[in-house]
């Protein structure tokens, strides 16, 4: 009883204390004002809200809008047609796929600060329309890296006829049918480089199995044959090169 007759004081003083503070005009936690022309301006707090939500998505987009799907895939086909196990390691992997993807990009994100970066922070545009201006650029690299028919193919899933031009596909619409590409892009890439990796393992396997060694591996001899021919036709630069080209040539 004690113990309660002592808190309850308290917490009636802090109560009286903190009301005051939030009847404040100058605590604005969530306000959005109407300009003279119909435009919206958020407050700081929901700014930084909108931002820390964006930053959460921010793995998800990478993952979906940008080349790092098809890099990360075609490394790991990689990794698997030589045999390595765990060498390179995942780690190390994304890591090559992270760098490639902002070198891929770069002229992108160049395009994005340009034109909407850097007016939002000027405050020439607001966040709204910074947002728009930024998906231009992404827009046009994914619909450069985006086949017609994956395009068409969720669009009648979808049940829409079709589009006079590019700026009437839906954003949604559009990363559906670019991941698809993607993906497709990239098994077509793994399979071009696991071709000679296959052929080095049927040479290794004919030669064990005529020589009667069935009880041995051939991935244990087959391993630094691949990897030998991989150093000798400087396969790294190769498969950097032609993953990076890939994005501008297409």
């Amino acid at each position: 009883m004690k113990l309660r007759s002592l808190l309850f004081p308290v917490l009636l003083l802090l109560g009286v204390s903190v009301q005051p503070a939030w009847g404040q005009a100058g605590i604005e936690i969530l306000n959005v004002t109407t300009g003279p022309e119909g435009e919206q301006t958020y407050s700081v707090t929901l700014q930084i809200l909108i931002l820390m939500t964006l930053l959460s998505l921010l793995p998800a987009g990478l993952i979906m809008l940008t080349s790092f799907t098809r890099i990360i895939i075609v490394l790991a086909l990689l990794r698997q047609g030589l045999g390595t196990q765990q060498t390179p390691s995942n780690q190390i992997l994304i890591g090559l796929a992270l760098f490639l993807t902002l070198f891929v990009m770069t002229p992108v994100f160049d395009q994005i600060n340009v034109v909407a970066v850097q007016p939002y922070v000027q405050e020439e545009l607001s966040a709204e329309q910074a947002v728009v201006e930024a998906s231009g650029p992404i827009r046009e690299f994914m619909l450069a890296q985006t086949r017609e028919s994956d395009l068409a193919m969720f669009a009648r899933i979808s049940g829409r006829d079709g589009f006079e031009s590019p700026d009437d596909v839906p954003f949604t619409l559009l990363i559906a049918s670019f991941v698809t590409s993607e993906l497709k892009t990239a098994f077509q890439i793994g399979f071009l480089i696991l071709i000679p990796f296959l052929i080095i393992d049927l040479v290794v396997a004919s030669v064990l199995m005529s020589m009667g060694m069935v009880m041995l591996s051939p991935l244990i001899i087959s391993l630094p044959f691949k990897v030998m021919l991989f150093v000798l036709v400087d396969g790294w630069a190769l498969i950097m090169g032609t993953l990076a080209s890939s994005f501008f040539f297409t």
